[in-house]
This record gives C-alpha cells, structure tokens and sequence, in this order.
C-alpha cells in the first residue's frame, strides 16, 4: 500500500528537482517525474524477487487506486508549494535565525517549503505529524543535523501559523 509518507517523498523530489532546474510547465515537469519513476520501476523488476515494492506496473485495482490517490496527494502540496513559493519563503524566513533562505541545503529548503505549506494549507493534519514528517524526511535525505534545523525552525512556525481558521487539505 502507498503511504503519505511515500506520496511526502515523492512531493520532496519534485521540489528539490525544480529548485535546482526550475521547469517551465509545471504540469508536465510533474507528468515527466511520473513517466521517469515508471521507467524506473519497470528497469528494475528484477528486484522485485528481492522483495522492493512494485508501484507503477501493478495490474491490482487496489493497489493502483492507492497509487492514484497518492499521485493526487503529491501532486496537490507540490503544485501548492510551487505556486506559493514567495509567499512560504515569506513564512519561513522570520524563523530561520538570520539564515538567507538561499544558504540553505536544497533539501532542507525543499522540506521546509513542503511542511509550511501543509502548516498553513492543512489543518486537518495535526501539527506534530507535519513536522514529524518533515524531520524524518531531512534526516532520510539530508543527514541527523538537518532534522534537528528543520524541527527548531518548523516547531516556531507551527506554533505561530496554526491560529488560521480550520480547512481541510485533500486532493478531492
């Protein structure tokens, strides 16, 4: 089964790859990422006896209509974090503890921009899950310190944004 937390990774890739090479169409650079991970998945089925989890080429209905929902789930923070960008710059900048956005890793970057734009645009996911998430997702892949940065700048943020008015985030 496809996980949040799979659909969270994914969101992550596209940004730190759009960071780095701004596309020019947003929806095809995202339709381009979907075509790359089915390539990729289809050039390593052999692995599949080993055990790694096939996404992109299961015939099982269940399995594809996760598949779509975390598609609609990625898609939804990625195009929200790319269409926002100045203004989740803005919210984070306050936070970062005369640190220039630009300085930053690119992942660490791409994580913060994700999770504060969950924490103003999803208020029906609690706080600590938003930054559970994000923290997990710096230290998987950025490494142990950027996890503890992420956590401290996210944990004021959070704190300050969730006064907002409740509104659901959900691809629907």
């Amino acid at each position: 089964m496809v996980t949040r937390r799979q659909g969270r990774e994914w969101a992550l890739q596209m940004l730190v790859q759009f960071d780095l090479n701004p596309p020019t169409a947003i929806d095809t650079a995202i339709s381009d990422f979907w075509d790359m991970q089915a390539r990729l998945e289809a050039d390593g089925l052999a692995e599949r006896k080993r055990g790694v989890r096939v996404l992109f080429t299961s015939t099982n209905p269940r399995e594809l209509a996760a598949l779509a929902t975390m598609r609609a789930f990625t898609e939804v923070r990625v195009k929200g974090v790319w269409s926002a960008g100045a203004a989740v710059d803005a919210m984070l900048d306050p936070f970062l503890s005369s640190w220039p956005l630009y300085r930053l890793g690119t992942v660490e970057r791409s994580v913060l921009r994700l999770a504060a734009w969950e924490l103003k645009n999803c208020t029906d996911i609690p706080t600590p899950i938003i930054i559970n998430e994000a923290v997990d997702l710096a230290k998987w892949f950025s490494e142990s310190k950027s996890g503890r940065f992420v956590n401290g700048v996210l944990d004021r943020l959070g704190k300050k944004m969730r006064n907002a008015p409740e509104k659901a985030c959900s691809p629907d």
